[in-house]
């Protein structure tokens, strides 16, 4: 494969650019791996790439039912932040930022992560209190966080609705300078080709139909390429999960998938070089400017549960709604298209990286709104699970069993709204 480099693009722009191979093979799969990652998304392959390059293993599977950046890596809002406060949460989000900030240099691809600043809206008193906590958390362990006053967010972001009639009236907002935004199918590519290069199978088209299993562990995987045996097997599929999950005869998860819509608008000047989110009164909105010019905003999750990549126009006007209090200026400005993801809800909102009732079945899902911003943390210790048997000190109490030592780790806002029943 060829290493991009400034000298490369340079003699291929005089070459007919003929001078680039294909970014990764595209193998025939093999009756046994040591590994087979089921799921080729951000997570699965950061997780092959990792342990190929940490733990040098190579007999590796990534399997994906689509093509790479098909599923839900492409149908995301591309926020990176790492704004978390509880212990596990903390550390693993502020490790996948530090990841983030090389990472265009360690695939020898660009991922184009701006660190643009994340900007959170406060709109009273209370809530610049409440989130100064977490804040504070955040500097004492080794994060960076500032406040800013009303008049330091009129300067620096003049076109926010600052009308003290408002809807969400503006206060003023807690920001991290070293969050920003990425281009999701670009990291795909990335890892993809960076695992490839170490000797990972990456095999698309590979949708698994069936998994048989004894008392103890998997013992083959029945896909629509044909059977495959595997040491370990590692599910690493968001919304998904609790479908493989019943496939191997494991019951529920204390997981829902739920749609999580994006919109983006058609392409204007620059008007917004940073993250701005707010969530208050039970709306919840962000929204960033691509480096093609369209705004992409988001909000809340579908609340009714489903596999179904489309969403529902409540939802939709309900963002808009909230981008035009915020931003009205973009009131004649035209949504070019709006897609739709399938997210695994847990149920306290933090997510899974553990070992499984099966002796070697792994288990990474309940992503909630995080997935994208935590793929380099959640493939550098899915990895480390995997190769070591066992859970580093930072994600040992982001297991299934959590719940049942009443061990919540609820960051609020971030996860389902459980209820008794569903």
């Amino acid at each position: 494969m060829t290493r991009f480099s400034a000298w490369n693009v340079i003699k291929n722009g005089f070459t007919g650019q003929s001078g680039w191979s294909r970014q990764w093979r595209d193998p025939e799969p093999k009756s046994h791996y040591d590994i087979v990652i089921v799921g080729g998304g951000l997570h699965g392959l950061a997780t092959a790439y990792y342990l190929a390059k940490n733990f040098k293993l190579t007999n590796i599977a990534v399997l994906e039912k689509g093509w790479i950046g098909g599923g839900n890596a492409g149908r995301n809002t591309t926020i990176i932040r790492s704004n978390y406060m509880l212990k596990g949460n903390r550390e693993f989000y502020e490790k996948s930022l530090k990841l983030w900030e090389n990472l265009s240099h360690e695939l020898n691809y660009n991922v184009m992560f701006s660190q643009r600043s994340h900007i959170g809206l406060y709109h009273t008193a209370n809530a610049l209190d409440a989130a100064s906590r977490r804040y504070n958390i955040m500097r004492q362990t080794g994060s960076d966080a500032e406040i800013w006053s009303r008049s330091d967010l009129e300067k620096k972001i003049p076109h926010l609705n600052y009308a003290h009639d408002a809807r969400f009236p503006i206060h003023g907002a807690l920001v991290q300078k070293r969050a920003g935004t990425a281009r999701h199918d670009a990291v795909a590519w990335g890892y993809a080709r960076a695992a490839d290069k170490l000797g990972v199978d990456i095999i698309q088209q590979c949708e698994v139909i069936g998994i048989k299993r004894n008392a103890r562990k998997i013992t083959q995987i029945e896909t629509s390429r044909g059977s495959i045996q595997a040491d370990k097997i590692a599910f690493a599929v968001a919304g998904n999960t609790s479908r493989l999950w019943q496939m191997a005869e494991l019951g529920n998860l204390p997981i829902e998938s739920h749609n999580l819509q994006a919109f983006v608008t058609e392409p204007i000047k620059p008007l917004l070089d940073q993250v701005v989110v707010f969530g208050v009164a039970g709306a919840h909105f962000y929204i960033s400017q691509s480096d093609k010019g369209g705004m992409v905003f988001g909000g809340d999750i579908d609340w009714y549960k489903s596999y179904a990549q489309r969403g529902n126009l409540p939802i939709v006007q309900d963002v808009a709604e909230c981008a035009l209090s915020v931003m009205p200026c973009l009131g004649r400005v035209k949504l070019l298209r709006h897609w739709s993801g399938v997210v695994d809800m847990s149920m306290d909102g933090s997510f899974f990286i553990c070992k499984t009732p099966l002796d070697n079945l792994y288990l990474n899902a309940g992503w909630n709104y995080g997935g994208f911003k935590a793929s380099p943390a959640s493939g550098w210790y899915f990895a480390d699970l995997i190769a070591n048997d066992r859970p580093d000190e930072i994600i040992k109490n982001h297991d299934l069993d959590r719940f049942r030592r009443g061990h919540h780790i609820d960051e609020r806002g971030a996860g389902a709204d459980p209820k008794l029943h569903g």
